[in-house]
């Protein structure tokens, strides 16, 4: 069986947003089209805490898009996003959530950020999403949302991982690209063996 996920399309990562990926908003009515093909659409949402230890503003000597060394790793700093309980946090206002049946909520734990839909950063605090999808015999997941290089591309990557069959839909996602991330994503996700196809292919 197949299912669509559809990634943090929020205000926050679309054009205006805290955190805006560019043209990001110009891929929900690709999406919304998507969405009246599939009988599983599963939405994920991030979902921080004020004071979240991936933003900038928790550190005084850091700004946006710095580095810092976290218990789990390297992280990027971003800029304050998707604060539980904001219009920021919100899904796009165009974006049909009607059909959803499940959204999982990620980076809600204050001292970890969460760019995959599987997995925490840390690579081992699981968000269930694996354990919903095989319960419900889900074996191919097609992917679209925000943004190509961080939440999707580790989204693609730990699902593949987790032994689920990945698409991509290339023209319903859109990046962010910090310094060659975008580009590096695309490699990363194709040695992994992720299955890049256009929107065309299924609403044809």
């Amino acid at each position: 069986m197949k299912a669509l996920l559809v990634v943090d399309i929020q205000n926050d990562f679309c054009p205006g947003g805290a955190l805006a990926v560019p043209d990001g908003d110009t891929i929900v009515p690709v999406v919304n089209r998507l969405i009246n093909h599939f009988d599983t659409v599963i939405q994920t949402q991030d979902w921080h805490p004020a004071g979240h230890h991936s933003f900038a503003s928790s550190y005084g000597d850091k700004n946006p898009f710095d580095t810092v060394e976290l218990e789990y790793g390297s992280q990027v700093l971003w800029p304050d996003h998707c604060v539980q309980g904001t219009k920021g946090a919100e899904f796009h206002p165009e974006l049909n959530t009607l059909k959803s049946q499940v959204i999982i909520r990620k980076g809600f734990r204050k001292g970890i950020d969460s760019y995959s839909t599987f997995f925490e950063n840390d690579q081992k605090t699981p968000t269930g999403l694996s354990g919903y999808l095989k319960e419900r015999h889900i074996s191919d997941l097609y992917t679209v949302g925000l943004a190509t290089d961080f939440c999707v591309k580790w989204s693609v990557l730990d699902g593949i991982g987790e032994g689920f069959t990945m698409h991509i839909i290339e023209d319903a996602v859109k990046g962010i690209d910090l310094d060659g991330s975008l580009d590096q994503a695309w490699i990363d996700m194709k040695k992994k063996g992720v299955n890049v196809i256009q929107s065309g292919e299924i609403l044809s």
